[in-house]
This record gives C-alpha cells, structure tokens and sequence, in this order.
C-alpha cells in the first residue's frame, strides 16, 4: 500500500501534513506552493477588479479572460452614458443675476426723471408756447354754481371702508392667485348645494360682496347729494386743464388747489376712471370668476369666457394698488393736515384731528390684514357653511 502524500506543514518548522486523497487537492496544494503568497495592495486591487469585471493580479490568461456580457437595455445604455453629478456639479440657483440688472434700471430710471423734470420745467416757464399754455388752463376746471362745497361725514365714511376692503380683497386675491393648497374647503349649507371652493376663494369672494355693497351706496348717495359733479367731466376744457395739471406735476411745481371745495382736473379725471371704470371691470370679471356665476348659462359663458375675465381682473387688480400707492403719496405730500381732515374729519381745517383719525385707520387695516389667515378663514366660513379639509 503506497504511503500517502503529505502537503505543507500547518505551522512553520512542523511536520508535513497529510494532504488529501483526491488529486484535485492534491493539484491545489501544489499550485498553491508554486505560486507567491498576494501582498494585502494586491488582493484589495482583485477584489475591486470583482466589481469592475477586470482580472486579478497574477490570474493566467484563461481565468482573465473576460466573459460574454450581454447587451445593455436603452434605458440603462441612457442612464449609464449620462454623467452622475457630483456636488461640486451640481447645478446651483444663483439670485445674484437681479442686482446687475436691477441696479442700472434704477439708475436709469432716475436719470429720466430728472431729465422730464428739467425739460417740463424749460417748456412752461422759459417758453411763450409753454406760459400761454399754462394761462389758458391753469389745471383746474370750474364747477358749476350748484356744486355742493365740502365733504360730509357719509362719504368719509364710505372712504374709509372703500380702502379696508380693497386692501383685504388685493391680500385674497394674491393668496388665490398664489396658493397651491388650500387650507381648507368651503361649502353652503344649503343640502342643494355640493360645490366646493377653497377657503382663500371663499373670503375673497365674500369680501368683494362686501366692498361691492359699500361701492352701490356710496354711489346712490353721490347721485343723491350732487358730489358726483366733482369727479364726473362736465366740461371739454376738463382735459387740457388735465394735461397741464400732469405737466405741474412732472415739473414739481405741483398745481395749487382746494379740494374741500375743487379738485385739479387731473384728480377728477382719476377718480372718475376709478369709480366708474376700473370698479366696475373689477366686479364684473370677479363676478364671471365667481362660484355665484350661473352654470347652465352655456352662451352667456361662451359669449364671455373665464379666460378674458382673469385676463382682465389681475391687471385691474396691480391698478388699484397703483392708484393706492400714488393718491396716498401726493395726499401726504401736499398739505398733509388739510387733506386728512378733508377726508378723515369732515372739516376744512389744519390741525391733528384728521391725522388721529387717519392713525387709527391705519391701525385698523394692520390687524384686518393680520387677521386674513387660514385659522381666521376657517372661522368666518363656518358661520355661513361647511368646512372641511
């Protein structure tokens, strides 16, 4: 019987061990000798070369040759050719753009202003056209004898709700206009009703009944009582007494007036084209992008979009907060004390009357606009309906 083969010693300086029977061991135990243990550099590169599909270091030919892969999908061929970005790739929003542009329009901007002031200014008092023309029409358009001279307390009044209100209407209104999820839905109470609206749209429409019911009286009682004759053209020499107001106004030699008694042409022009056109566009388009629209009116809608309403109700919307920002600046930039009481008191008067009262209008717009929150929202529409999530 032959003696069996022994391998490797287990421990350096040991005695050879007894290898295994089978030739395959035994064809593995001698490879083994023959080849060089791998240094750790080399074994970590293999394993690495497992992941990637390239051979180990020290394999032969026939173990490194590569095996048949098979072909790729288009959409991993896609995804695999396409970069993965790294943070230093990434693509990154850069706001800094606005500054380069903002900055020389600005500039620009002024640079304009002050070059029409000095031009409207050479043309009405260094020029024969420009002094003829302010003679003729000095800016103001007289009123006829019947005219009422004053401001009573009803139309401060009505004033004073025109601006809460609208204030509030243009704060809804950007929140509908801007929101993407509703705090909340609204529906009537009524069991024949199942339409739902958010809670934003809700309030805008409720306070647009408010201001629109605020706006019929304050014009059936403008009609009553003959103030319309003060912000109604009555006469054609209305309008060039309008542009020669403008032109005081560029030129900063801002025209002189009494408004208890006349406004400048310019002024009538503006309040007119607010109340009568501007308010009424406003509750029209509102009106057609209403809840309150009838559905079944088929050619009444087709006849009347929704798409020329909300073309048409922003843009009236950005020009009521227009004529906001620069009837309140010329209000405080000219005769500031006389103006409030006008407006505010009910007295042709100077003193702090109006100031206070205008003070505490102030006041009540911040908390009105303060209170125009979903949790306040929710509240007011429970009153009146349902409200749900």
């Amino acid at each position: 019987m032959a003696e069996p083969r022994r391998g490797l010693p287990r421990v350096p300086g040991g005695e050879p061990s007894l290898a295994a029977a089978s030739p395959a061991a035994d064809r593995s135990a001698q490879s083994a000798v023959s080849q060089p243990h791998e240094p750790v550099e080399s074994i970590t590169q293999a394993r690495a070369g497992q992941r990637t599909g390239l051979p180990r270091p020290g394999r032969t030919a026939l173990a490194a040759s590569p095996k048949p892969e098979l072909a790729p999908s288009p959409a991993a061929a896609s995804t695999s050719a396409q970069p993965v970005p790294t943070p230093s790739t990434l693509p990154v929003r850069i706001r800094s753009w606005r500054w380069p542009i903002i900055v020389p329009v600005a500039i620009g901007v002024v640079l304009l202003g002050i070059a029409a002031v000095l031009v409207v200014r050479w043309f009405l008092y260094a020029t024969d056209a420009g002094r003829g023309f302010l003679a003729q029409f000095p800016g103001t358009t007289p009123l006829p004898e019947w005219a009422p001279v004053g401001l009573p307390v009803w139309l401060n009044w009505s004033h004073f709700l025109n601006a809460f209100l609208i204030l509030l209407v243009a704060k809804t209104g950007w929140m509908v206009r801007t929101t993407k999820r509703p705090a909340a839905m609204w529906t009537p109470k009524s069991p024949k009703t199942t339409q739902k609206i958010s809670i934003e749209i809700f309030t805008h429409v409720s306070l647009d009944l408010l201001w629109l019911a605020n706006g019929i009286v304050f014009i059936v009682l403008l009609f009553a009582t003959g103030q319309f004759i003060r912000i109604v053209p009555h006469d054609w020499s209305l309008f060039p007494n309008a542009v020669s107001a403008g032109l005081q106004y560029v030129s900063l030699d801002w025209p002189t007036e009494h408004g208890w008694v006349n406004y400048n042409s310019l002024q009538v022009l503006m309040y007119f084209l607010t109340v009568f056109v501007a308010a009424p566009l406003a509750a029209i388009t509102g009106f057609r992008m209403s809840m309150l629209w009838p559905k079944k009116a088929t050619r009444l809608s087709k006849a009347y979009p929704m798409e020329l309403a909300r073309a048409i109700h922003f843009p009236v919307m950005l020009y009521f907060v227009a004529f906001t920002i620069v009837h309140v600046t010329l209000v405080l930039a000219t005769s500031a004390l006389a103006n409030l009481n006008h407006m505010f008191a009910s007295q042709d008067a100077v003193n702090w009357w109006g100031f206070g009262i205008f003070l505490g209008s102030l006041a009540a717009m911040v908390a009105g606009w303060a209170l125009v929150r979903p949790l306040v929202m929710k509240q007011f529409g429970a009153l009146v309906g349902k409200v749900s999530r």
